[in-house]
């Protein structure tokens, strides 16, 4: 799915929220545009393999702090538990709910049988590395920290696309502030050619839909992991 159908399915979330809700995913979540030049995101491997070209990318990171006591206890036990949880919520949660019965309806067939289409199977997953999601996205790397998924076409194109992107779900411990901290960062670009100039595939007011739907998945994604 390209941009413009992304687009429609942003619109659409984002129209059926009310004024204090929209108000309300502002004050507790914070976005942060483009993403700074020595994130290591944008110097890992990951994104060097699939922006082959290094071309100009539209980037973002959502993030949201939680007060640890307010975390699952259980998730703080064992390292990657409060990513994997995290990332279930995402999927699995109400914010992805629309999208996900949207693709179901489009592409859920023989074809893709495999990959993860219920409700269920989004919050039970281990999300290693070659999971394929909804026909839509693909788990390409998996730390105890941080999860990242291949986007913006189906998982079945393993080529380079023109509507290309890397969705990176994450969860650390900020001890000195006692707080949880959850993010969600994406970097969309064309990676099918080399593409002169600095403007990535977005034009703003797409990617202001884009930050808003972000907001949206943070919030119903913590809800997994919060008392």
């Amino acid at each position: 799915m390209g941009f413009l159908r992304k687009l429609k399915l942003c619109t659409g979330v984002v129209a059926g929220l009310s004024g204090g809700a929209l108000g309300y995913l502002r004050a507790s979540t914070t976005i942060i545009s483009p993403l700074p030049i020595d994130d290591p995101f944008l110097r890992s491997s990951t994104y060097a393999k699939y922006n082959l070209h290094q071309n100009p990318s539209t980037q973002d990171v959502c993030v949201k702090r939680i007060p640890l006591d307010k975390i699952r206890p259980e998730l703080l036990q064992r390292e990657g538990d409060l990513a994997l949880e995290f990332c279930r919520g995402v999927w699995g949660g109400l914010g992805y709910r629309f999208q996900r019965a949207y693709l179901a309806r489009k592409y859920h067939g023989p074809a893709t049988g495999s990959q993860l289409w219920t409700v269920d199977q989004l919050s039970q997953s281990a999300y290693e590395p070659g999971t394929q999601l909804t026909d839509h996205f693909e788990v390409v790397e998996k730390t105890p920290t941080e999860i990242v998924v291949r986007c913006g076409d189906t998982p079945r194109n393993q080529n380079p696309r023109d509507s290309d992107g890397l969705f990176a779900i994450s969860a650390t411990i900020d001890k000195e502030r006692g707080e949880a901290v959850l993010g969600l960062k994406s970097c969309f670009f064309t990676s099918s050619s080399k593409i002169e100039g600095i403007q990535g595939p977005m034009p703003a007011w797409m990617e202001v839909l884009h930050r808003w739907y972000s907001r949206i998945w943070m919030e119903t994604g913590s809800w997994r992991v919060t008392r």
